[in-house]
């Protein structure tokens, strides 16, 4: 097996897949791509490869993507703009001699009448990396459990309610890392050639759900407020969020925009994350952890 790159090695999924390969493989058989080689040192320093790599600068890629057969292509952050560095990566790795790509895509990224806008970039992704000649694996990841732990339940608790738009729709959420070590898993197998997994956590639960275990857990209230997409809208309006990718400020302080959120609620309410699978198992050989596990994790950081 020749040299494995990770794409985005200085952000926390990037970072974390880079460690566990460190575990797995020859530090010299792995490529480490970031836009920032100073945050890495680290990984230089055990034996890796960290090569400067920006996906905005296509004369960047070649050298940064020499010498290797395997790539993690981990989605960036730009929702709505992210196509083009994602095309200018899958065209340079294949110039270089990649031979079979991994990309992080999400849950029903091909279903067409997925409302959630954000699966538009991920299918178009996943559609230029099957037409590149290189062999393809889709990881398409339901809804991170970090997220809820995170994003979701401190504001709720610090307000006691929360606005949602998600109904009663049902979402085996998924930890990052089981998402991570999945993804390892594949770079570090054979046989997930041109394949797509589904990567969801063990149990399917709603977002009252989760955020009435996070209240139980907490031992504060959250009431959950079941609004309909325009109030959705307005919530994030509230909060200064901007409404289109197209509106983001670079760098800014709210890297996502209130439509992408919006229809995401939306796409959980019309059932598109509605699936729980046991792929995370398969690629990674333990069982995915569960909602509660990854909050239990988390508790310390919310507010007391």
């Amino acid at each position: 097996m020749g040299k494995i790159i990770v794409t985005g090695a200085s952000g926390a999924f990037g970072h974390s897949a880079a460690q566990l390969l460190l575990e797995k493989c020859a530090a010299d058989d792995l490529v480490f791509l970031t836009r920032t080689p100073d945050k890495l040192k680290h990984f230089s320093e055990a034996g890796a490869h960290v090569r400067a790599a920006d996906f905005d600068d296509p004369a960047s890629l070649p050298a940064a993507m020499e010498g290797a057969e395997r790539m993690l292509l981990i989605s960036t952050a730009r929702v709505g703009t992210r196509v083009g560095q994602h095309r200018n990566a899958v065209e340079a790795a294949v110039a270089a001699g990649v031979n079979h790509i991994v990309y992080t895509s999400l849950i029903a990224a091909d279903a067409p009448d997925n409302p959630a806008i954000v699966k538009l970039d991920h299918r178009a992704t996943e559609e230029i990396i099957e037409a590149s000649g290189a062999a393809w694996t889709h990881l398409r990841d339901s809804q991170y459990s970090e997220a809820i732990a995170g994003a979701m339940v401190i504001p709720a608790l610090m307000a006691g309610h929360k606005p949602d738009n998600c109904a009663d729709g049902k979402v085996a959420f998924v930890s990052r890392d089981d998402c991570v070590a999945s993804a390892v898993g594949v770079l570090t197998q054979d046989g997930h050639a041109n394949t797509a997994y589904t990567l969801t956590g063990p149990e399917l639960i709603s977002i009252p759900e989760a955020l009435a275990m996070a209240s139980e857990i907490a031992g504060k209230p959250i009431e959950v407020e079941h609004v309909d997409d325009e109030a959705m809208f307005a919530y994030f309006d509230s909060l200064g969020v901007p409404r289109h990718a197209s509106d983001i400020v670079p760098d800014g302080p709210i890297p996502w925009s209130s439509d992408d959120m919006v229809t995401f609620g939306q796409s959980i309410r019309e059932g598109f994350f509605d699936l729980a699978t046991v792929h995370v198992e398969k690629l990674t050989g333990k069982p995915p952890r569960s909602l509660r596990e990854v909050m239990l994790q988390h508790c310390e950081s919310w507010p007391k």
